[in-house]
C-alpha cells in the first residue's frame, strides 16, 4: 500500500505541515526529500517546515537497530514491526543504506527485503543513504524522525549499515539501541566492540532456530555475563540478553517487553527526559560545527589557505593542528 503510494509521488506536490500532520504518506516522503536536499533554497524550505512541526514531534518511542551484515536486522525489523502493529501501533522505520565513498550512489533495497511490512498500512518504510555521517546514520535522520512523529508515528526503528564504524552517532538520536549478534561464529566475544557493548541497552541473539538454537543459548549466557562486568548506565538500566527467531516468529513478543519495560523504567526515573535534552543540545552542536566547516569551504580566502596548507603539510613543514589554528585566525581576526 504505501510502497506503490511512493512510486506515485506528484512532482509539484506541495508540501504542507496540515498534510504531514494529517498523516499523508505521499506528502511525508516529499518532505524528508526536502530536508535531503542539498539546494540552499532547499534547506531553508526545511527549516520553515521543521519549525513548524516542532510542537508535533518528540511523541514517539526511539529504537536504533544495529549489527554486522548478515546478522537479519530486515528480516527481524520486519517480524518486529509487524508484531507492533498487530498491536495497534503505527511504525516507521528509516532503514540506512550504505552510500558508495566514490559515486555517492546506494541500494536502497531495505523496501523490497520487507515486503509483507511494506504493505501494512500501519507501517512506513524510508530507505535512505548513509550520506557522509559515521555510524551508517543519514545525513538528516534527525530530520526524518521529527517528521515521521509529526504524522503520527508511535514508534521510529532506526536501521544503521553495521559495518563496524562508530555507532555512537545512532546511539545519540534513539531512546533503546538495540543490538543484534549472531552465535556460532566462533568466540562469542571476539571481534565485537566493547564500546558498542556498553552502548547497547538490549543484545538480542539472531537466528535462534533449529541446529543454532542450543549455540544461541550458550550465546546469551555469555553475553549476560559480559554486560555485568560493565559500568551501570547512566540510565540505571541492566541490559538484557534475549534470543530470538524471526523466521519461526520465536522472541519477538519478549523483546517488545524488554523495550517497554526500559521505557516505563527510563520515565519513572525521569532518565528517559533527561536524555532527549542532551540528544538537542547534541543535535545543536553538531549543527554548529557542521555549518561553520560548510560557511569555511564556501569562503574562496579560506580555500586558497587551506590549498596552501595542504601543500606545507604534505611537504612536512606544518603541523596539521597548527595548519587549522592559522585558518581559524585568519577568518575570525583573533590572536
Amino acid at each position: 500500500m504505501i510502497s506503490r503510494a511512493l512510486k506515485t509521488i506528484p512532482f509539484n506536490l506541495k508540501i504542507t505541515e496540515q498534510k504531514i500532520v494529517n498523516g499523508n504518506l505521499v506528502v511525508l516522503a516529499r518532505a524528508i526529500t526536502l530536508c535531503e536536499s542539498q539546494k540552499a533554497s532547499d534547506k531553508k524550505k526545511a527549516n520553515e517546515l521543521l519549525g513548524k512541526l516542532l510542537p508535533h514531534a518528540g511523541r514517539s518511542l526511539r529504537i536504533g537497530i544495529t549489527g554486522s551484515p548478515g546478522v537479519g536486522k530486515s528480516t527481524f525489523i520486519e517480524a518486529f514491526g509487524k508484531h507492533l502493529t498487530s498491536l495497534g501501533k503505527k511504525i516507521a522505520v528509516l532503514a540506512i543504506d550504505p552510500s558508495s565513498e566514490k559515486t555517492r550512489g546506494s541500494i536502497l533495497g531495505d523496501k523490497t527485503r520487507m515486503e509483507e511490512l511494506a504493505k501494512d498500512p500501519l507501517a512506513f518504510i524510508r530507505p535512505t543513504a548513509t550520506g557522509k555521517k559515521l555510524g551508517g546514520v543519514a545525513d538528516n535522520t534527525r530530520d526524518a524522525i521529527l517528521l515521521c512523529e509529526a504524522a503520527g508515528f508511535e514508534i521510529i526503528l532506526v536501521e544503521t549499515v553495521g559495518v563496524g564504524q562508530s555507532e555512537t552517532a545512532v546511539r545519540s538520536m534513539v531512546d533503546f539501541f538495540l543490538l543484534l549478534q549472531l552465535a556460532g561464529a566462533g568466540d562469542e566475544l571476539q571481534g565485537i566492540k566493547k564500546g558498542i557493548m556498553e552502548m547497547a541497552d538490549g543484545i538480542l541473539i539472531t537466528k535462534a532456530d533449529g541446529e543454532n538454537e542450543r549455540k544461541a543459548k550458550r550465546a546469551q549466557t555469555e553475553y549476560q555475563h559480559a554486560l555485568h562486568l560493565f559500568q551501570l548506565a547512566e540510565s540505571g538500566w541492566q541490559p538484557k540478553v534475549l534470543t530470538t527467531s524471526a523466521v519461526e516468529k520465536k522472541g519477538i513478543e519478549e523483546v517488545w517487553k524488554m523495550i517497554e519495560g526500559f521505557q516505563i523504567f527510563s520515565l519513572k526515573n525521569k532518565f528517559f527526559q533527561k536524555n532527549r535534552e542532551q540528544q538537542n543540545l547534541l543535535w545543536f552542536h553538531e549543527s554548529v560545527d557542521q555549518l561553520l566547516k560548510s560557511k569555511i569551504l564556501k569562503s574562496k580566502a579560506a580555500l586558497s589557505k587551506i590549498r596552501s596548507f595542504e601543500k606545507k603539510i604534505a611537504e612536512g613543514k606544518i603541523m596539521p593542528s597548527k595548519a587549522a589554528e592559522e585558518i581559524i585566525k585568519s577568518l575570525f581576526k583573533y590572536k
